[in-house]
């Protein structure tokens, strides 16, 4: 993401707190993604090893655009989410890489995080694109209950993983 410093701002509502991933917060959030039913369903299954999520963590980092998800109303870490490959000359951005705790399943905290992240990115893009992995339905399902339209599948290298089949989905800054 090129100079992304802009889009990992602190960022809240009444559901979530999303604060910028730092190098310290990776016992916390693994204690989170150590669980295999998060990533049943992602390319990826083998997150919930600690060497194959420190991966993860690592690109996280890198990215300069990760957040850690905390529950407002408990400070409980329940995920984690990101911005990633900004395209300022097409004014667009990525949302990914997000996973929440099973117990946050269900709650309306995924949609109540993107809807926050969507936000603070169409202050600085008019596109954001999200990748889902092709077997990955929980996703997808979320994906359209946001109103993001499917725009074709692609084939994507997670950072430092092997490329994977996914389904890229936009949705537009309204006018």
């Amino acid at each position: 993401m090129t100079n992304p410093v802009h889009f990992q701002t602190p960022l809240e509502n009444q559901i979530v707190k999303l604060e910028p991933l730092i190098s310290t917060d990776f016992e916390i959030l693994f204690s989170v993604a150590c669980d295999p039913l998060i990533w049943e369903q992602h390319p990826n299954k083998n997150r919930y090893q600690r060497e194959v999520f420190q991966n993860y963590f690592e690109g996280a980092l890198a990215s300069k655009g990760a957040y850690l998800i905390r529950d407002v109303n408990t400070n409980e870490v329940a995920g984690c989410s990101r911005y990633y490959d900004h395209d300022e000359v097409n004014s667009g951005v990525f949302i990914g890489y997000t996973f929440f705790a099973r117990k946050h399943w269900g709650t309306g905290m995924n949609p109540s995080v993107k809807h926050l992240m969507l936000r603070h990115a169409f202050e600085c893009v008019d596109s954001v694109f999200f990748h889902v992995g092709i077997q990955n339905q929980r996703s997808q399902i979320a994906m359209e209950r946001l109103g993001a339209e499917k725009i074709r599948e692609v084939e994507v290298a997670y950072y430092g993983e092997p490329s994977r089949i996914n389904i890229e989905y936009v949705i537009h800054k309204k006018s």
